[in-house]
């Protein structure tokens, strides 16, 4: 495994026995964001850097019970918490790197990542990954419950122009990745940028 996963599961497998302690009011943003993702009964979505799962039950209600949810996470203590929170029963969680998916092309009608741009080590390699998967027209939604301000203040850091997702670095990711940003949202209280699947 290169050193760049091993930093990624080491940071949250320390963190991932009380991570949904740690942010417990962080459902209904999970789940307003889900919402924009324009989701359809029978759709096929995946939670990339699922974690604890915390998207998955939105992600089941609107897909419904003839959609799929695939879970993908990296560290499997966090696969691990999300089945002792039980949000397995909402979809299949797998483990596997979002660089590198067991997936066929065009298998989904959409992505949905928390909190997963900082920490891919590959960004445009794994961002085309993500679209290689989805078919022509699907969604990819970027998000984090807090917006990119109120994050770095969290860690004690100021936000920087060279943040990737700053609206006129995350653009260009899109673009040259297989995707086109549709819309861009950045408030103190949630970060959330929506892009389609270009043909």
């Amino acid at each position: 495994m290169a050193d760049d996963h091993a930093h990624v599961q080491d940071f949250f497998t320390a963190r991932a026995a009380d991570w949904d302690a740690r942010f417990p009011d962080d459902g209904p943003a999970y789940a307003a964001a889900v919402a924009e993702v324009g989701l359809r009964p029978g759709d096929a979505v995946l939670d990339a850097g699922c974690g604890t799962g915390r998207a998955l039950p939105p992600l089941r209600d609107a897909v419904g019970p003839h959609g799929t949810v695939i879970g993908v996470d990296l560290t499997p203590a966090m696969l691990e918490e999300a089945v002792r929170a039980g949000r397995d029963g909402c979809g299949t969680l797998l483990l596997a790197d979002v660089g590198r998916l067991p997936l066929r092309e065009a298998a989904l009608d959409a992505v949905f990542g928390a909190g997963l741009i900082s920490h891919l080590p590959r960004p445009a390699d794994d961002l085309r990954e993500l679209a290689r998967v989805v078919r022509p027209g699907g969604r990819l939604a970027l998000f984090h419950p807090v917006g990119r301000a109120a994050l770095a203040a969290r860690h004690g850091r100021h936000i920087t122009d060279d943040d990737l997702r700053a609206e006129p670095n995350l653009g260009p990711l899109l673009a040259g990745s297989g995707w086109r940003m549709v819309s861009y949202v950045d408030e103190d209280n949630r970060f959330l940028a929506l892009a389609v699947r270009q043909d």
